[in-house]
């Protein structure tokens, strides 16, 4: 591990960040200079920015092999944190190309600010190695969530998702920050990495290590809807815009993961047995929980909610593996995700300004309305439920076959018995989301509204399946990317 200096090499690494800083800037003069009738070029303008970024980081910011720390150590350059900005970035282009004609939002210059601060800061929380660097990043992008989730200042369910998350986001955020100040109070550092020395001294008695562990996780399982910090996304999810809503389902659940896997790693593999007992508990019960509620639900997006509770329930089962194969697969499982839901609501956002309705009920009929979009759906929940040969299946298969491989090397049924569980819950998932097909393709229309689809979301919903498609029939370079990963959190 080296500590490189401040120099051309440190630049490029964080030359996303700096151009993300540009572009926030830029789509705010652009919103003060153009006329109204031209700021549906704004998300245009936004979604290109992120195009640009994402090609200049491949260009400029791929890390060189090693793990050196930055910046004084507040920031690790490797393989693992490129990975996640890069899925940032993508998922902030399609965000804004599903944004354009979202009622409140598609015409607003601030909102794609704040989107882009969204993932200038979930940028940095994957590549945070220092608490103080962790803790500023996960703070960046939950004000920039809160103010997205509560946009819609005149609809009362935007306003009530909005400061819901607020309220329930400061509180586990101030019991994670509880948590930081015990580990330095334990060791006077505040590194990741030296941290792990300090504590593998055996300075600081378990029983308080697995406090501080449970105190962390009130902040991480808040970003990654775990059970029972989960309480807060049904309402959100249902209130805020879709655009939105979306893009906290993906790309935050996305940030969360990537920290909950550094610092786990990075910082307690001294009590490994502990806390991956905790996880294999959490991930169960995660995973159940979901599916069951998720089988009641009327209202779309408090499907997706449950589904999202449900998803996070089978990533961490990698986690629970703590192995190169399982984190390799929760950054597969969740490269799979990302698009697969951004299809979903991006499909929703049509669907809600043809009928003004989120209602299961409304999209009977869909097939005939708008084949395509139809098709669309058919593809998103089909990955969603783990069907071959989309990603989803895949991400699925991944995780359990590295669980299955760690549990048997390590003689811990608990692990086994815990993908048990994953492929029951597995079978429970697919079939509510064949009863959303149900409807979409075997129902009669409830009305003749036709679904229009315009040229930029067909961009970004075709992106979304071509994604599906690529990470399901040709996996193996993906799971070797997201291997190589992995492996630079060990």
């Amino acid at each position: 591990m080296t500590f490189d200096p401040f120099n051309t090499s440190t630049l490029l690494a964080i030359l996303p960040e700096f151009l993300l800083v540009v572009l926030a800037g830029l789509v705010m003069l652009l919103d003060l200079l153009w006329p109204e009738s031209r700021k549906r070029a704004l998300g245009l303008t936004a979604a290109t920015g992120f195009g640009v970024i994402a090609m200049a980081a491949l260009a400029f910011s791929l890390p060189k092999g090693g793990n050196a720390l930055i910046l004084g150590g507040m920031i690790r350059d490797d393989f693992v944190s490129f990975f996640f900005r890069m899925l940032f970035l993508l998922s902030g282009l399609i965000v804004s190309l599903i944004s354009l004609d979202s009622p409140g939002v598609g015409r607003k210059g601030e909102y794609y600010a704040i989107l882009v601060g969204a993932v200038l800061g979930m940028n940095f929380m994957a590549a945070s190695a220092d608490l103080i660097m962790l803790y500023l990043s996960i703070e960046t992008t939950s004000i920039a969530l809160y103010l997205l989730a509560g946009y819609l200042r005149d609809d009362d369910k935007s306003a009530e998702s909005g400061l819901k998350y607020f309220l329930f986001g400061a509180f586990t955020s101030a019991i994670m920050l509880y948590g930081f100040s015990l580990l330095y109070g334990f060791t006077g550092k505040t590194n990741l990495y030296e941290l792990a020395g300090a504590l593998a001294a055996g300075a600081v008695p378990i029983p308080a290590l697995l406090a501080v562990i449970l105190l962390l996780l009130a902040g991480f399982g808040f970003k990654v809807s775990a059970v029972p910090f989960h309480f807060w996304a049904p309402d959100v999810y249902e209130g805020a815009p879709s655009p939105v809503t979306g893009f906290i389902s993906t790309a935050s659940k996305a940030a969360g993961f990537a920290v909950l896997a550094r610092v786990t790693l990075a910082v307690f593999p001294s009590i490994e047995t502990y806390w991956v007992s905790l996880m294999v508990a959490i991930a169960a019960v995660t995973m159940t929980l979901g599916n069951t509620i998720a089988l009641s639900q009327k209202n779309i997006k408090r499907l997706l909610a449950y589904s999202s509770i449900a998803q996070a329930g089978y990533a961490l089962i990698g986690l629970a593996a703590a192995s190169p194969a399982g984190i390799a697969a929760t950054i597969y499982y969740l490269a799979a995700y990302i698009p697969t839901n951004l299809a979903a609501f991006g499909g929703i956002v049509l669907v809600y300004r043809a009928t003004g309705s989120d209602e299961i009920a409304d999209y009977a009929g869909m097939s005939r309305r708008a084949p395509g979009l139809a098709l669309v759906f058919l593809v998103a929940f089909l990955s969603l439920g783990g069907m071959p040969p989309l990603g989803g299946f895949f991400g699925k298969f991944f995780v359990f076959a590295a669980a299955i491989q760690q549990g048997v090397a390590l003689g811990n049924n608990w692990l086994i018995g815990l993908v048990f569980v994953g492929v029951i819950n597995a079978i429970v998932g697919l079939y509510y989301y064949l009863t959303v097909l149900k409807v979409v393709y075997l129902y009669p229309p409830r009305a003749e509204t036709k679904v229009d689809v315009p040229r930029a979301y067909r961009v970004a919903l075709w992106a979304c399946v071509i994604g599906i498609l690529l990470l399901g029939t040709w996996s193996t370079p993906w799971i070797g990317w997201a291997t190589a990963a992995a492996g630079n959190l060990f």
